[in-house]
């Protein structure tokens, strides 16, 4: 427990150091950051790496130097929505959320949680409603879609190459993503940052929307 403390609070001091400029190149990675995120913002960029290369080549960074972590771009994104997002970023925003809960309260049997950038808050015009399911065959996600008729197709495994699933709605695209149990009891309660994994189950989504 002690090590896992000592852990988080490095973790802690290497975001503070990334977020505030502080430590070597501080403040080329912050405005790396930052014009990741407006590329990625205004330009519709979903992949994160090519955002980044892009900004590196329009700021002049040599290619050979430290790019930011996905957590500097998302920390650049909240900021980037709070100064240039206005009632059109919240608006969007509360669409999406709103949207997620009409799934997940349809998909209940599965205990979903709203993952990514919608629940997180730093999503863009161009970000998927990310919903994670738990199932130990993902077989009966596919059965409880058809059975709803819903139509969606199927998407190339995640990172840990789990099932995932697409649906298209007036709101903006919704990917679920099948894990098991075991591997759901199992998973670490922070990233590979040092943060609190973001997860929201619907009635933490009901208080975020005032539903």
């Amino acid at each position: 427990m002690a090590r896992e403390r000592r852990n988080t609070a490095r973790a802690e001091a290497r975001r503070a150091e990334r977020l505030h400029g502080w430590g070597p190149d501080g403040q080329q990675r912050t405005s790396l950051a930052q014009a990741t995120a407006r590329l990625i913002a205004t330009q519709g960029l979903t992949d994160w790496s090519q955002a980044k290369r892009k900004a590196a080549r329009e700021l002049g960074v040599p290619e050979r130097a430290a790019l930011p972590g996905d957590d500097e771009v998302e920390d650049a994104l909240v900021l980037h929505h709070a100064i240039y997002g206005g009632e059109r970023h919240r608006r969007m925003l509360a669409e999406r959320r709103t949207e997620a809960l009409i799934w997940m309260r349809a998909l209940a049997a599965f205990d979903p949680r709203l993952v990514g950038g919608v629940a997180a808050g730093w999503a863009t015009e161009h970000s998927d409603i990310r919903i994670e399911l738990a199932a130990d065959d993902d077989k009966a996600v596919e059965l409880a879609l058809l059975n709803a008729r819903v139509a969606f197709r199927a998407l190339p495994g995640g990172a840990d190459e789990s099932p995932q699933y697409y649906i298209e709605t007036p709101r903006g695209g919704v990917r679920l993503a099948v894990r098991s149990v075991r591997d759901l009891r199992a998973r670490p309660k922070r990233d590979r940052h040092g943060r609190d994994e973001l997860r929201l189950d619907r009635a933490a989504v009901e208080t975020l929307i005032g539903n």
